[in-house]
């Protein structure tokens, strides 16, 4: 489509006028635009939600939200007023297993570690991103499954 586009403009005798210093400036353009949209953050980076418990008639809502802050994954499990901080994440990047760790209230007012162990599946995808595995709260172990929101 360009070539026929370039051959009738020759053809008809119109003049190309870009110069050297405009034609630099479209390529370093075109080149920073091809940077900007290819810098999509973290694989781990976003708002993710979903389910945890030991079957369907158990199960409970989350949400987790991650960042990605000078070389380490930070985040919070259920942001508001009674938020809690995942105080670690580890993300094997070989095998895309990420774990977090934080200390969840109980139903009895205590607290118990909550630890989720799963993989971060369809990292290309900003619909279907998965982060999925087992848990282990307290005494309670079971699955969860969250969506990249």
């Amino acid at each position: 489509m360009l070539y026929l586009q370039l051959e009738f403009l020759l053809a008809y005798g119109a003049p190309l006028l870009m110069t050297r210093s405009g034609f630099l400036g479209f390529l370093v353009a075109t080149a920073l635009t091809t940077v900007a949209v290819a810098q999509v953050g973290h694989p781990a980076k976003g708002s993710w939600s979903g389910y945890w418990g030991t079957g369907d008639a158990s199960k409970r809502r989350i949400l987790l939200v991650l960042d990605w802050r000078d070389q380490k994954l930070t985040g919070v499990i259920n942001p508001g007023p009674s938020q809690i901080p995942i105080d670690k994440a580890e993300l094997d990047v070989a095998t895309w297993t990420l774990r977090l760790e934080a200390e969840m209230p109980t139903s009895s007012g205590g607290k118990a570690p909550f630890v989720t162990t799963g993989e971060l599946t369809n990292l290309g995808s900003w619909t279907t991103r998965t982060y999925a595995g087992t848990y282990v709260f307290g005494d309670e172990s079971g699955r969860f499954t969250v969506t990249l929101n």
